[in-house]
């Protein structure tokens, strides 16, 4: 038994408790072995809940049942606990808008990861006589990330330095999920490109193979047609023979 586990039914050893009925009556103080007694009956565990109470507290419970709920909570917990980073970035009073740019988007990927952004300004010299020109480049910045996250410390300024928190809009689980998400569909997308010119490839592949020629046969020669024969000069055509003379 580990020293988190609370001591149950013969394993407090105290002359009395404090006892808490299962449906969480107070009973009152009473002996251990009346406790204990009560336990028995219900067909529960007497568990010691606050062992530096004087007297200790007990309650009536299913400790089987108990344990096992609260390892169940404890694993829920943990997995939906989110390991949240504070990052750091450092900007000049005097950024140039590129380098603004190139910070604003590490800022961005940072937020868009489920991360903290520590946002910090070193001043230089007589720079540190004009915190407001800092304040304004921290709201700015605050401004064009307000999508993804929001001011969780406003800007204060400590010597040299001035800082400003971001916060994620979105929880670490949470980008984690989305950026699977994207880069399921970044590799859908990469997968149909591909396809696609697989397909082109091939198209083209057939576009420049030979066409197969064909045998071409010659044509058969046509039948000779004969004249017909010329027929013999008609002449009067003969006319019935004469039969014997009338009389």
């Amino acid at each position: 038994m580990t020293i988190s586990e609370p001591r149950i039914n013969d394993r407090i050893r105290v002359p009395e408790v404090r006892l808490i009925g299962p449906g969480g009556e107070q009973v009152g103080v009473v002996a251990t072995g009346v406790a204990l007694k009560l336990a028995q009956d219900a067909d529960l565990d007497l568990v010691e809940v606050a062992p530096a109470a004087r007297p200790p507290v007990a309650k009536l419970m299913d400790y089987g049942k108990y344990k096992y709920e609260s390892d169940m909570k404890a694993r829920e917990a943990r997995r939906k606990q989110a390991n949240t980073l504070l990052k750091e970035i450092r900007f000049r009073l005097k950024i140039d808008p590129h380098d603004y740019a190139t910070k604003k988007g590490h800022v961005e990927r940072f937020l868009a990861a489920g991360d903290k952004v520590k946002v910090m300004i070193m001043f230089r010299g007589r720079e540190q006589s004009r915190p407001d020109a800092g304040v304004r480049l921290l709201e700015r910045l605050a401004d064009d990330v307000a999508e993804l996250g929001f001011v969780e410390s406003m800007p204060k300024q400590d010597g040299r330095n001035m800082t400003m928190v971001l916060g994620p809009v979105k929880k670490k689980s949470e980008a984690k999920s989305e950026q699977r998400k994207r880069s399921a569909e970044v590799n859908a997308q990469r997968k149909t490109k591909s396809e696609v010119k697989a397909e082109a490839r091939r198209a083209a592949e057939d576009q420049t193979a030979p066409e197969p020629v064909e045998e071409q046969t010659a044509p058969e020669p046509a039948e000779e047609q004969t004249a017909p024969e010329p027929s013999a000069a008609a002449g009067p055509k003969p006319g019935p023979k004469p039969g014997p003379q009338q009389r």
